[in-house]
C-alpha cells in the first residue's frame, strides 16, 4: 500500500515546514519535503491535507486501559492522602474487580480515545490481580483489531499474595516471549507495582527476568511522598537509593510519576540511563505533587508524558505538562511549549525506547497524523508549539495512520464502531458501579 500526504504544513524535528508532503510505502516514510518533490507514482491513496497540519503520532508513555471504570464514579470511600487513595478506594473498588470482560471493553474504549487525540502508541499497565492469567493476550487482540500500536505489561505485586505475585511476573514473562522481536503491533515489558508492594528478592526476580527476555521493566516510582517516607522507615534510604543499592536501575527500567525525588535521585536516575514517564493531570489530583520534569531534562533524562488513563484527551495532558511547572516554579519560561511537544514525540520515543516513532523522517514508522489548522489566529513556524498545545483539541484530528494503515479517515474512526464499543462501555460501567 503506497499513501500519499500533501498538506498545508509539516512537522519536521526542526519544527514547521510549509507546504510539505510525505509518502509511505507500506508501514515506512519513504520521503519527506516540499508538495511538489513528493512523488504520487504508484499511489493507492493520495490525501489532500490543505488546511491541515501533518505531524508524527502522539506517544503516551504511561496508561491504564480500565482506568476509565473510574471516571465519573462515586463511592463511600474518603481519600485524605496518596495511601488511602489506594487501602480505600482504588485496590477496592477498581483494581480488584477487574475481569476479563472488563478488560476486553475498557481496551477497546481506550483505543478509541487514544485514535481520536492523535495518539499511535501507548503503553499500559494493566492492574487487575483477578484478572490474570489471559488478559494481556485479551488486550492484544483488541488493539490489533483497532490497529493501535501498544506495549503492554501487567503490574505484579505482593500485595495480594506471593502465588498471586508470581502468576504477573509470569503473565508479563510468556507474553514478552511470544510476542516479542516478531515486529508486530503489539509487544510487552516486564513490570512490577512499587518498592512497598514487592520486597528486595521479588523487585530483583523481576529485573531478572527483564535482563534474560531483552526487554524493559516498568515500575511506579514516587508517585507521592509515601513511597520514599516509607523507604526511609524500611531501608533508612529513599526510593531510587535503595532501587540503587539493589542494582536495579539500568537503561532497560522505565519508571513512572517519579514525583518526589530528591536531587541525588535524579542525578542516579541520569547516570544509569534510567528513563521518566510524566503524568502531570493525575499526580495532581491524587496530590503527588509536581514532579521535577525540568531538573529530569536538564539532566539528560529522556521523558514522555502520560495520561495515566485519567485524563485521555491528550491535548489536554500536554496543557497540563505545559502549564503546571509554571505555576509551580513561578517561572513562565519553564517548560517551553517546544519541549512539551518533543516528550509526546520524539522525546517521548525515545523514553520508550522507540527511536523509529514519534519523528516524520525517511526510515521511520508510517504513524502519522492531520491536524486541522483553520483557527482564528494564524499558526506559523514562530507559533506553531503553543497553538497546538494550547489550543488544538481531539475533534482537530482529522486523520491518523498507525502503521501504514489508516484507521481514522476525515474524522471518522475506521476500525472500531465507536458507538457499539460506547454502549458496551456505559453497560458494564453501570453494573461496576454496584457494589454489592
Amino acid at each position: 500500500m503506497i499513501t500519499v500526504f500533501k498538506g498545508a504544513c509539516l512537522m519536521t524535528e526542526e519544527g514547521l515546514k510549509k507546504d510539505w508532503g510525505v509518502r509511505v510505502e507500506g508501514n515506512t516514510i519513504v520521503a519527506v519535503g516540499p508538495n511538489v518533490e513528493i512523488d504520487e507514482t504508484g499511489a493507492d491513496k493520495v490525501i489532500d491535507a490543505k488546511g491541515k497540519m501533518i505531524a508524527p503520532g502522539f506517544v503516551n508513555g504511561h496508561n491504564h486501559m480500565y482506568g476509565v471504570l473510574s471516571h465519573g464514579i462515586t463511592t463511600e470511600a474518603l481519600v485524605t492522602e496518596f495511601s488511602s487513595f489506594l487501602d480505600d478506594f482504588w485496590w477496592p473498588y477498581v483494581e480488584d474487580r477487574i475481569d476479563h470482560e472488563l478488560v476486553e471493553k475498557t481496551a477497546r474504549w481506550a483505543c478509541v480515545e487514544a485514535i481520536d487525540s492523535g495518539v499511535t502508541t501507548f503503553v499500559d499497565i494493566l492492574e487487575g490481580p483477578n484478572s490474570i492469567p489471559g488478559a494481556l493476550n485479551i488486550e492484544k487482540k483488541v488493539l490489533e483489531d483497532a490497529g493501535v500500536r501498544g506495549v503492554l505489561c501487567f503490574e505484579a505485586c505482593q500485595r495480594q499474595s506471593e502465588e498471586n505475585a508470581q502468576l504477573g511476573l509470569k503473565e508479563n514473562y510468556d507474553f514478552c516471549k511470544e510476542n516479542n522481536k516478531k515486529g508486530g503491533l503489539v509487544e510487552g515489558i516486564m513490570s512490577i507495582h512499587t518498592l512497598f508492594t514487592g520486597d528486595e528478592g521479588f523487585v530483583m526476580g523481576a529485573k531478572a527476568m527483564a535482563d534474560e527476555l531483552g526487554t524493559d521493566i516498568h515500575m511506579h516510582m514516587s508517585e507521592s511522598v509515601f513511597e520514599p517516607n516509607w523507604c526511609m522507615d524500611k531501608y533508612g534510604k529513599r526510593t531510587v537509593n535503595v532501587y540503587e543499592d539493589f542494582g536495579f536501575l539500568a537503561e532497560n527500567v522505565l519508571a513512572s510519576q517519579g514525583v518526589q525525588l530528591a536531587q541525588d535521585e535524579i542525578d542516579i536516575v541520569a547516570k544509569r540511563g534510567t528513563r521518566i514517564v510524566h503524568m502531570p493531570l493525575s499526580n495532581c489530583e491524587v496530590g503527588g505533587g509536581f514532579a521535577p520534569i525540568p531538573e529530569y531534562l536538564e539532566a539528560g533524562v529522556p521523558v514522555g508524558i502520560g495520561s495515566d488513563g485519567y485524563v485521555n484527551n491528550f491535548f489536554e495532558v500536554m496543557r497540563g505538562a505545559f502549564l503546571v511547572h509554571k505555576a509551580h516554579k513561578q517561572d513562565p519560561q519553564v517548560m517551553p511549549a517546544d519541549a512539551v511537544y518533543k516528550m509526546a514525540t520524539s522525546l517521548g520515543a525515545d523514553a520508550i525506547k522507540r527511536d523509529d516513532l514519534g519523528r516524520l523522517a525517511v526510515g521511520k514508522k508510517a504513524d502519522i497524523i492531520t491536524i486541522d489548522i483553520d483557527s482564528p489566529t494564524p499558526i506559523n513556524e514562530h507559533n506553531v508549539y503553543d497553538q497546538l498545545i494550547l489550543f488544538r483539541n481531539p475533534n482537530n484530528v482529522s486523520e491518523v495512520m498507525i502503521d501504514g494503515k489508516l484507521v481514522k479517515e476525515d474524522h471518522e474512526i475506521k476500525t472500531i464502531d465507536v458507538q457499539k464499543a460506547k454502549a458496551e462501555m456505559r453497560e458494564v460501567t453501570e453494573r461496576f458501579w454496584q457494589f454489592k
